[in-house]
């Protein structure tokens, strides 16, 4: 076959409005943004509590790398598992207070490597409708039998435990803090249907790691069900500012991934500056809870002037509002539209979302001031 399809798959993209480009970022994400050249008001970071410019994390980052040098080297079972690898993962453990913790390279390493050291051929893996992508690529992988259960619908859920094989390992993955929707799992009822139906259950708190109390130890902890959760997944790059993942369980759990888990074994290990920069995260996220306090003043104003200008943000009241606009057309043009007059608002369309629910995914951020929101909505207001 010829390269031509290439420019046929481009095109095509084009013609359904689903095409995307590389924006040229300068300066450091902050709550405003340097864009293609311009200044604008940052609402599409994920850096949910301002740490990725902290100078506390700058200068753990400096000190790592004079101390133990730029890379690790090699991979964690050969001679890449570092003092700082060790000792970030006691801070994660005792974070989410589980007996043990292990870091991966990223969440998509984490989710893909995960799910398939749990489950396999014979197996049943059932996961929400809207995960990320790192899980059903993680659930394809794993060579189950792959149950869809529409979104947060517990009662689907069931149906589907009801009839799965009782002699098969039975996975439940679902995440915490839905990343496009901004919308929490019913974690409650899916841990109870987990332990009636003899199921294992898998949490990615990646947009919930930093942002709940206690401490920013993520939803889970926060709704008590830590002891009873098999695996927490979460990463080191949103609300804590650097890179990488995590997860969080019991010890044998950590053991079994070392192990068995591919995308854990074959890759080299995070460099020392990351891990300090995590190390530094955790530290301030637990002596200033102010930062989560913020983010949520934050997150409620803009929530609400936006319902007020007749706005649909669906189900969310997390840092993660979802302007719904349907269109992916319209969509980016509306996205456009106030990236000139100087709001970055990404929109987002399939297949990062179902087809017909193309929306700006507006983020918030404990570091964006009054007189920002103000401008924001203002702007928001502008464009209905």
């Amino acid at each position: 076959m010829t390269a031509g399809f290439i420019q046929d798959e481009l095109q095509a993209l084009k013609s359904a409005s689903l095409y995307r480009q590389l924006r040229h970022v300068a300066g450091d994400q902050g709550s405003t943004l340097m864009v293609d050249g311009r200044e604008v008001l940052n609402f599409s970071s994920n850096n949910y509590l301002g740490l990725a410019n902290h100078p506390a994390l700058g200068k753990a980052a400096i000190n790592a790398i004079e101390r133990y040098g730029c890379g690790s080297g090699a991979s964690r079972l050969i001679s890449g598992n570092m003092t700082l690898h060790e000792e970030l993962e006691i801070k994660l453990a005792r974070l989410k207070g589980t007996q043990a913790a292990l870091v991966f390279n990223s969440g998509f390493q984490a989710n893909t490597g995960i799910i398939p050291t749990l489950v396999g051929v014979g197996d049943v893996v059932f996961s929400d409708a809207l995960n990320h992508a790192s899980i059903i690529d993680g659930c394809r992988l794993s060579r189950a039998k792959i149950v869809v259960y529409r979104h947060c619908d517990v009662d689907q859920l069931e149906d589907g435990l009801k009839d799965a094989p009782h002699s098969s390992r039975k996975l439940i993955v679902t995440e915490s803090l839905f990343s496009m929707d901004g919308d929490e799992a019913p974690l409650k009822q899916i841990v109870e249907l987990s332990e009636k139906y003899d199921a294992m259950t898998m949490v990615d708190e990646a947009h919930a790691t930093g942002v709940y109390e206690p401490d920013g130890a993520g939803l889970i902890s926060r709704l008590g069900l830590g002891e009873r959760v098999l695996v927490q997944m979460g990463t080191l790059g949103k609300a804590l500012g650097g890179f990488g993942a995590y997860i969080a369980g019991r010890a044998a759990l950590r053991e079994l991934l070392i192990n068995r888990c591919r995308s854990f074994i074959f890759t080299t290990s995070l460099p020392p500056a990351v891990m300090a920069m995590a190390i530094a995260a955790i530290e301030l996220i637990r002596r200033e809870p102010e930062r989560r306090r913020a983010l949520r003043n934050n997150c409620a104003r803009v929530r609400d002037g936006l319902l007020r200008l007749g706005y649909s943000l669906g189900d969310s009241r997390s840092q993660i509002l979802p302007l719904m606009i349907g269109d992916a057309n319209h969509c980016m043009r509306l996205s456009e539209r106030l990236l000139e007059h100087g709001v970055f608002a990404q929109g987002i369309r399939p297949p990062t979302v179902p087809p017909g629910t193309s929306r700006l995914r507006i983020t918030l951020m404990a570091t964006h001031t009054s007189e920002q929101i103000d401008r924001a909505l203002e702007l928001f207001a502008s464009v209905h």
